[in-house]
């Protein structure tokens, strides 16, 4: 069994993942960076680096590949102990080896062991999707020495002088405002004759629909002294033949409690008459069809009472 992806997969969750008698695999979280002279911006990171003094089982690595794999704890932790065993031998024979995307051990001098983190992946989810990158340099211009330049070539006793244009619409304005004025004086002269004329026309309108409202009034009494024969419709009523049954009760108080309960709880609920074995059935609710008893009893069977049953009435 291949541990390395089950490692990686715990490094994203977890500050401390430890491999039973190999040694621990450590994380801490550093903050982003900027290289001011290389214009490089990186994100906030969990480093990895290694313990070898920790070796204990804490259960973490054991009981996540017992999980994954379907399996139980004590195969997990041989199946450990046996990837450890191949990790060690391949440090004696070759004096180096990879656990894929979390770096290289090697043995130094001294034959100590010696681990190198891979930079390549970063454990830290909440930079997930985030990434190194180069920023091109800015180049800014220096408007100051242009501003400069165009100064030296003014002389120092040049006048610049500033003659302004006469506005010819100043005449037009006077005369707008003459006609304006005008029209402010009509207004006010000629606005309480033209109320006088609303007010007339008023009462003329209402008098003319006062004499329609009378009319009608008229015509309804005429109806009213030689009334129409009232026409009966006989609507039949459709019949309710599937019933699902919430029981049948030999005391008629707990009959009655059970269709308050189920009243209260939203359902169309129904009592009918004690039927020949002297019970006191409730019922759920009726339906036309059995389709539709049937569909509201598989409802009713997942959410309130699994042994409810259809009720079909002899037609």
């Amino acid at each position: 069994m291949n541990i390395e992806l089950y490692i990686s997969q715990l490094l994203y969750r977890y500050q401390c993942v430890t491999v039973p008698g190999f040694g621990a695999f450590l994380t801490e979280i550093q903050s982003a960076q900027l290289i001011e002279s290389s214009h490089s911006f990186f994100p906030p990171k969990k480093m990895i680096s290694f313990n070898a003094h920790l070796k204990n089982n804490d259960g973490l690595l054991a009981n996540h590949i017992a999980q994954a794999e379907k399996t139980s704890y004590e195969y997990a932790v041989s199946a450990i102990q046996y990837e450890v065993h191949n990790w060690k031998k391949a440090l004696q024979e070759k004096g180096l080896f990879s656990i894929k995307n979390v770096g290289n051990f090697s043995l130094n001098a001294d034959n100590n062991l010696i681990f190198t983190p891979y930079d390549q992946t970063n454990y830290l989810t909440n930079s997930f999707g985030l990434s190194a990158f180069v920023s091109p340099v800015v180049k800014r211009e220096i408007f100051e020495q242009k501003i400069e330049a165009l100064e030296e070539n003014i002389e120092e006793n040049e006048v610049i002088e500033f003659i302004p244009q006469r506005r010819k619409s100043s005449v037009y304005l006077k005369y707008a405002a003459i006609f304006v004025l005008g029209l402010g004086l009509t207004g006010a002269i000629g606005y309480p004759v033209y109320q006088q004329q609303i007010a007339n026309e008023t009462i003329i309108v209402e008098q003319s629909v006062q004499k329609q409202v009378q009319n009608k009034i008229q015509e309804a009494t005429f109806f009213i002294e030689n009334p129409i024969p009232a026409v009966t419709l006989t609507v039949k009523e459709e019949k309710m033949s599937y019933h699902i049954m919430a029981g049948a009760f030999r005391d008629e108080k707990n009959a009655q409690k059970k269709f308050k309960e189920l009243s209260n709880l939203g359902y169309k609920a129904r009592r009918i008459p004690q039927n020949k074995h002297g019970l006191y059935p409730v019922l759920y609710g009726s339906y036309r069809t059995f389709a539709e008893a049937n569909k509201a009893k598989e409802e009713i069977i997942k959410t309130d009472n699994p042994d409810a049953w259809v009720l079909i009435e002899s037609l």
